[in-house]
C-alpha cells in the first residue's frame, strides 16, 4: 500500500493543504509544535475515522471553523483508491456529513462504499488490520516507541497474534468449543427425549387398545339400527304433517287473494275519482295559457315599434343582430388594441423610471465603493510604512546578533563546523584523560603493593626477603612517574574545561546563526508584504477613480431615462381617451342588440304558449281514455272476488287442522327418543375416535423413537468431530506461532545487530509467548527494560520493523502493510543513536519497504530522505503550511552544504 496524495481543509492547524507522497523515504521536518504529526494523523483518520482519534471529532476541526475536509488517495495491489471525509459543526456537536471510498483498477470495474462504518470496515478488510493493529504494526506514534516493550506478556502476545492473523485461529477454536458445548446440550436433550418417548410407548401398549375398539364398534352398530327405525317413522309423520299444512296454506292463500282483490277494487275507485279531478285542473290551465298568449303578442308589437324593423320575423331579427354584432366586434378589437398599446406605454414608462432608479442607486454604490477603495488604499499605504519600520527594526536586531561574532574566532556561517571541531577535540582530550587516569591508577596500585612488601622485608619483584636490593630504586622511579602523570592529568582537565567553555560559546553562536536566518526570512517576508501593500494602494486608487467616473455616467443616463418615461406617459393618456370614446359607442350597440334579443325571446314565449295549449288538450283527452279503461278493470276485479268466495269448503279445512295436530304430537315424542339414541351414538363414536387417536399416537411415537435414535447417533458423531476440530485449531495456532516466532526472531536479530553495532550484546531470544530476552557477549541474560533509554527505544524500533517485515513477507497475495510511519522516533535517542536509526531506515529500504514516512525535527534524518516536507506555522494566524523538496533539490542542498 502506497500513500499518493493528501488534501486537507481546516484540519487541526491546516487551512488548505495539498500534499503529494512518493515512493521511498519522506521526512516531515519542522520545529516542535508546527503541525508535523497532524499530517500523519490526517492519513490515519482518513483510513479509520473516529477510531483513529484519541479525542473527539471536535478536536479535528480547526479553531474558528465549522467545516473540515480530508481526502486521501492511495494505491493497493494495483488499484487506486480515494477516501473523502467531510465534518460539520452544528452548535456544540460535530458530525460526519460525508464519507465515501472509491476504487478503480482501470478495467472498468469500480469499488464504492458510502458511510463512515462501511468505509472503515472496507479498509480493515483491505489491510487485514483494524485501527489498533495499524498503530501496533506500521504507525509508531509520538511517545509510543516503547509501547511493545512496556506491554505485559499477554498484551504483547495478543498484539502480535492479531497482526499475524493468529487471533482468528483462537476465535475459530473458541467457536469450535462453543459448537461442541452446543452439540453436547442438544445430545443430552435428544437422549432425554428418546427415554421419554420409550416410556410413553410402554404406557400405551399396556392399555389393550384393539380389544376395547372392537367392543365399542359392536355397540355402535346396534344404536345406529334403532336410529334408522325411528327416523323412518318420523319421516312418515312429517309427510302427513306436510299434506295437512299444504291444505291449510292453500286456504290461507285464497283468503289473502280475496283481500288483495278488495284492496285493488278500492284503489281503482280512488284513481278514477282523482283522474276526473285532474282533468278539470288541466282545463283551467288551458284557459290561462290562452290569456298569456294574447298578453305576449301585445308586448311584442310595442317592442317592435322601438326598433328599425318592419316585422318581427326570425330572418329580419337575425340579419339586424349580425350587423350590430360585426360592428360591436370591430369596436372590441379596436378597444383591445388600444388598451394593449396604452398598457405598453405605461409599462415602458415604469421600466424607464425603474431603470433610472437603479442607475441612481448604482451611482451611489459606485461612489461608496470609490470611498471604500480610497480608504483601503490609505490603509494599505499605512501598512506598508509600518512594515518598513518593522523591517528596519529587524535590521537593527540583526546587527546586534552579528556583533556576537565580532570577537569570535569564526565568521557567520561557520559556527556549526566550529562546534563539531571543538566536540571532536573534547572527545580526544577525554580519551587522553581516561588513558592517563588508567595508567596513574595502575602505577599507584603498584607503588602501594611495593611499599607493603618492603614494610614486611620482602622484594617487591620476587617476594623473597632481601636487603638493599636494586628493586628499591624502581619504586622511586614509579613515584616520579606518578607525579608527572598527575601534572599531565591536571593540565588535560584544564584543557577539557577550556574546550567545554568554547563549546558553550560555539553553541551560542549556532543559536545566533539560527536567529539571523529567522530574522532574514522575516525581513524577506516583510519586503514582499511592503511591495504587495503598495501595489494594493495603487490598485485601490485607480479603482476609486474608475468608480467615480462610472457614477457620473450613470446619473446622466438616469436623467435621460426619466425624460423618456414622461413622453411615454403622455402617449398613454391620449390612447386612454380613444378607448373611452369607442367604449361609449360599443355600449349603444350592446343596448340595441339586447332589444332585439328581447323581441326574439317574446316570439319564443308566444310559441311556447301555443305549444302548451296543445299539450294540455292532449293530456285531458288521455286522462278521459285512462278512466274509461280503469272502469273496465274494476268490473273484472269484482267478478274474480265473488268466484273465490264460492270456491272453498269449511269441512275440508277442519279435517286438515286435526291431522296436523296428531302428526305434531308423534313427531315430538319420536324426536326425544332419537336425541337420546344419537347422543349415545356420538359418545360411542368419540370413544372409538379416542382409541384410534391413541393407536395413531402409538405409531407416531414408534416413528419418533426411530428418528430420535438416529438423531442421537448423528449427534454423538458430530460431538466427536467438534472435539477434533477444537483440538486442530489449537494445534494449528501453536504450530503457526512457533514458525512465526522463529522467523520473527531471525529478522529481529538481523535488525538488532545492525542498529546496535557494538560488542555489548550478542543476540535476542524470543520464546513461544513472545517473551523477549537480550543476551550480553558473556551470555548473561537481560530484560529489555534493563537497557538504557536510547537502547530501549532502538530495541523497540527493531521489533516493530521485524514485525512489519514478517507481515509483508509472510502473508500470501498482496502485502497488506501500509507505509512504515515513524512519528518523532528520536525523542529518546542521543546523537549517536540517531545515526543508527538512519541505518535502520536504510536497512528497511533494502528489505523492499516501498514507502517510509518519518516525522522529526532532527536535521540528521534529512540526509536519509528522498523527499522532504517542511512544515512551518505562522505565529500570527497559527496556520501551518507545507513545503515540498524532492530528491533532486535535496541533492543540490547537500552539495551546497558540502561546499
Amino acid at each position: 500500500m502506497i500513500f499518493s496524495r493528501l488534501r486537507l481543509s481546516n484540519f487541526k492547524p491546516y487551512g488548505d493543504v495539498d500534499v503529494r507522497f512518493r515512493d521511498g523515504v519522506t521526512v516531515i521536518h519542522g520545529l516542535n509544535g508546527s503541525g508535523k504529526s497532524s499530517l500523519l494523523e490526517a492519513c490515519f483518520f482518513a483510513l479509520y475515522g473516529s477510531k483513529a482519534l484519541s479525542g473527539t471529532l471536535d478536536d479535528v476541526i480547526r479553531n474558528g471553523e465549522d467545516d473540515a475536509e480530508i481526502e486521501l488517495r492511495f494505491t493497493h495491489d494495483g488499484v487506486d483508491y480515494r477516501i473523502e471525509r467531510h465534518l460539520r459543526r452544528s452548535g456544540d456537536r460535530v458530525s460526519t456529513s460525508k464519507c465515501v471510498l472509491e476504487g478503480d483498477d482501470g478495467s472498468g470495474e469500480s469499488v464504492s462504499r458510502d458511510g463512515a462504518r462501511a468505509v472503515r470496515n472496507f479498509v480493515s478488510d483491505l489491510l487485514r488490520m483494524d485501527a489498533e493493529a495499524f498503530v501496533n504494526c506500521a504507525y509508531v506514534r509520538q511517545g509510543e516507541v516503547n509501547k511493545l516493550i512496556n506491554a505485559t506478556p499477554q498484551q504483547r502476545q495478543d498484539m502480535i497474534d492479531d497482526l499475524l492473523q493468529l487471533g482468528m485461529l483462537e476465535t475459530y477454536r473458541d467457536r469450535a468449543g462453543e459448537a461442541r458445548l452446543g452439540v453436547d446440550d442438544v445430545l443430552k436433550d435428544a437422549r432425554g427425549s428418546l427415554t421419554q418417548v420409550e416410556s410413553q410407548i410402554d404406557d400405551k401398549e399396556s392399555q389393550n387398545l384393539h380389544e376395547r375398539l372392537n367392543g365399542l364398534e359392536t355397540d355402535l352398530a346396534d344404536v345406529k339400527s334403532d336410529i334408522d327405525h325411528y327416523e323412518d317413522q318420523q319421516a312418515e309423520a312429517e309427510s302427513t304433517l306436510e299434506d295437512a299444512e299444504s291444505t291449510l296454506a292453500e286456504y290461507r292463500d285464497r283468503q289473502a287473494e280475496i283481500d288483495d282483490l278488495e284492496a285493488e277494487i278500492e284503489e281503482l275507485e280512488t284513481e278514477i275519482s282523482e283522474t276526473a279531478a285532474k282533468r278539470d285542473e288541466l282545463g283551467d290551465e288551458q284557459r290561462a295559457a290562452r290569456d298569456r298568449r294574447e298578453e305576449l303578442e301585445g308586448d311584442l308589437d310595442d317592442r317592435l315599434a322601438a326598433t328599425e324593423l318592419d316585422e318581427a320575423s326570425a330572418d329580419a331579427i337575425a340579419e339586424r343582430q349580425s350587423t350590430l354584432a360585426d360592428e360591436q366586434e370591430a369596436l372590441g378589437e379596436a378597444i383591445a388594441d388600444r388598451r394593449v398599446k396604452a398598457t405598453g406605454f405605461e409599462n415602458q414608462a415604469d421600466n424607464l423610471e425603474t431603470t433610472a432608479d437603479e442607475l441612481e442607486t448604482a451611482a451611489e454604490e459606485a461612489e461608496a465603493a470609490a470611498e471604500e477603495a480610497e480608504t483601503a488604499a490609505e490603509e494599505a499605504e499605512a501598512a506598508a510604512e509600518e512594515a518598513e519600520a518593522k523591517r528596519a527594526e529587524l535590521a537593527d536586531e540583526q546587527s546586534k546578533v552579528r556583533a556576537q561574532f565580532d570577537n569570535a574566532p569564526i565568521a557567520v556561517g561557520e559556527a556549526a563546523g566550529y562546534r563539531e571541531e571543538l566536540q571532536e577535540r573534547r572527545q580526544a582530550i577525554g580519551e587522553q584523560v581516561a588513558e592517563t587516569e588508567a595508567t596513574l591508577d595502575s602505577l599507584q596500585a603498584s607503588v602501594t603493593e611495593a611499599e607493603d612488601l618492603l614494610a614486611e622485608g620482602n622484594c617487591p619483584t620476587c617476594g623473597q626477603p632481601v636487603d638493599d636490593a636494586p628493586h628499591v630504586t624502581d619504586i622511586d622511579d614509579q613515584r616520579d612517574r606518578i607525579s608527572e602523570l598527575e601534572s599531565e592529568l591536571a593540565e588535560l582537565r584544564d584543557q577539557r574545561k577550556a574546550v567545554e567553555d568554547d563549546i558553550e560559546t560555539a553553541t551560542e553562536l549556532v543559536e545566533a546563526e539560527s536567529t539571523l536566518s529567522e530574522l532574514e526570512s522575516e525581513r524577506e517576508r516583510l519586503a514582499d508584504r511592503i511591495e504587495t501593500r503598495r501595489e494594493t494602494a495603487t490598485e485601490k486608487r485607480e479603482t476609486a477613480t474608475a468608480k467615480r467616473e462610472d457614477a457620473a455616467d450613470k446619473r446622466a443616463e438616469a436623467a435621460d431615462r426619466r425624460e423618456a418615461a414622461e413622453r411615454k406617459r403622455e402617449e398613454a393618456v391620449d390612447t386612454r381617451e380613444e378607448i373611452e370614446n369607442r367604449t361609449d359607442r360599443r355600449a349603444e350597440i350592446t343596448a340595441a342588440i339586447e332589444r332585439l334579443e328581447a323581441i326574439d325571446e317574446l316570439r319564443g314565449e308566444i310559441d311556447d304558449c301555443v305549444s302548451r295549449i296543445d299539450r294540455l288538450a292532449e293530456r285531458r283527452e288521455s286522462l278521459a281514455e285512462r278512466n274509461e279503461e280503469r272502469r273496465r278493470w274494476l268490473a273484472d276485479k269484482r267478478d274474480q272476488r265473488d268466484e273465490l268466495r264460492d270456491a272453498f269448503d269449511e269441512s275440508t279445512v277442519e279435517e286438515a287442522r286435526q291431522r296436523k295436530a296428531n302428526a305434531e304430537d308423534y313427531i315430538e315424542r319420536v324426536t326425544a327418543e332419537l336425541d337420546s339414541l344419537r347422543e349415545r351414538r356420538d359418545e360411542l363414536q368419540n370413544a372409538i375416535g379416542g382409541i384410534k387417536n391413541a393407536l395413531d399416537d402409538l405409531e407416531t411415537l414408534r416413528e419418533q423413537r426411530e428418528a430420535l435414535a438416529a438423531r442421537v447417533d448423528e449427534l454423538e458423531a458430530l460431538h466427536e468431530e467438534t472435539e477434533s476440530l477444537e483440538a486442530m485449531y489449537g494445534d494449528l495456532r501453536t504450530e503457526l506461532r512457533r514458525r512465526n516466532v522463529e522467523t520473527l526472531e531471525r529478522m529481529l536479530n538481523e535488525t538488532f545487530e545492525l542498529v546496535y553495532g557494538n560488542d555489548a550484546y550478542s543476540h535476542i531470544k524470543l520464546d513461544g509467548q513472545y517473551e523477549l530476552t537480550v543476551y550480553q557477549k558473556d551470555d548473561q541474560p537481560l530484560e529489555p527494560d534493563q537497557l538504557s533509554g536510547g537502547e530501549r527505544a532502538l530495541f523497540n524500533l527493531s521489533l516493530r520493523c521485524a514485525i512489519y517485515r514478517l507481515l509483508a513477507e509472510g502473508i500470501e497475495g498482496a502485502a497488506p502493510t501500509p507505509p512504515l510511519i515513524l512519528d518523532e522516533p528520536t525523542v529518546f535517542l542521543d546523537s549517536g543513536h540517531v545515526g543508527r536509526l538512519v541505518d535502520l531506515v536504510e536497512e528497511m529500504r533494502g528489505f523492499g519497504v516501498r514507502q517510509i514516512l518519518i516525522v522529526s525535527h532532527d536535521d540528521e534524518l534529512v540526509g536519509a530522505a528522498d523527499d522532504l516536507l517542511t512544515v512551518e506555522k505562522n505565529p500570527t494566524t497559527n496556520e501551518s503550511t507545507v513545503t515540498h523538496t524532492d530528491a533532486a533539490d535535496l541533492a543540490v542542498l547537500g552539495q551546497v552544504g558540502d561546499d
